[in-house]
């Protein structure tokens, strides 16, 4: 019986160890470096968020050219026949504005997510050895970054036009990380929306048809008492509301513990409820 190993054509394959020297060569005989942990990988895929916006600046539009024209138009246009004046209305408005426009940016990460699902980038993350939960946090990690930009562009715009906290420079500071802590919370309950829905479109028809009447059915642009009774009952306990009037409060040095907590509450409780669905889907999607 002979030692000499040969292929299917009976060629000697006696220059296998070469080769295995070759490719070790080439890749390297070192140890095989350690796999990233839960932070590492986050922080990676927030990265790989960041780096869309670089190499796609259009991205940016949604958190500096909208805020720039809501923050101008409701100013100018319903200014003068809300409160008198587009400079009073202003410092009514501004907080409304700045909440509206970061909820809105919420829909993002999910369309991101479903983005990549759709082109099979997404099995391939999954494929990867990395803690599971690292490309959604991740994201959120990245998204974080654009509501506090979207926040900048606001209250500078804001600023320009005539806008003075009375709450000065930290209560200002104070109301965009309470308004930050409950995006990133409402964030959840998109990324669900985007693991679940079939395209891109579809997930922003559906934020869209909840977030337009949450954001204009609220005291965003105008006090609840001016509005008819049955529609006070709903403004009066829409979570937008609330957002927006903790925010007020703390902008125009009238901060209110109960409204704050109850943000801080419905924050915990949202994301509670919704990201182990989340990473349940998330985990079981194919």
């Amino acid at each position: 019986m002979t030692t000499t190993a040969r292929t299917e054509h009976g060629r000697s394959t006696d220059h296998a160890p070469s080769l295995d020297a070759s490719v070790i060569a080439v890749v390297g005989g070192a140890e095989r470096p350690r796999h990233a942990g839960p932070v590492s990988a986050s922080v990676t895929y927030g990265w790989r968020a960041l780096l869309k916006i670089k190499h796609v600046p259009e991205q940016l539009f949604d958190v500096t050219m909208f805020p720039i024209m809501f923050t101008l138009m409701f100013t100018y246009v319903f200014g003068g026949a809300m409160a008198g004046s587009p400079g009073e209305y202003l410092q009514y408005a501004l907080p409304g504005i700045l909440t509206q426009t970061v909820v809105f940016i919420t829909m993002y990460t999910a369309l991101t997510i479903n983005t990549d699902i759709e082109k099979g980038v997404f099995d391939r993350f999954r494929s990867l050895p990395v803690w599971r939960p690292a490309l959604l946090v991740g994201a959120l990690l990245g998204d974080t970054l654009r509501y506090a930009i979207a926040s900048l562009v606001v209250l500078a715009v804001g600023l320009a036009i005539g806008y003075r906290a009375p709450g000065g420079v930290l209560g200002v500071l104070a109301a965009v990380v309470l308004l930050v802590l409950f995006c990133v919370s409402l964030t959840w309950v998109w990324l669900i929306v985007g693991l679940k829905v079939r395209t891109p479109n579809a997930v922003m028809g559906t934020s869209m048809m909840v977030l337009f009447p949450l954001t204009f059915v609220s005291s965003v642009f105008a006090p609840p008492e001016t509005m008819p009774g049955w529609l006070q009952s709903f403004v009066d306990i829409n979570p937008i509301t609330l957002l927006v009037e903790a925010a007020r409060g703390l902008m125009n040095d009238a901060a209110d513990a109960g409204d704050i907590l109850v943000v801080v509450l419905m924050s915990v409780a949202i994301t509670a409820v919704f990201a182990p669905i989340a990473l349940r889907l998330y985990n079981r999607k194919t």
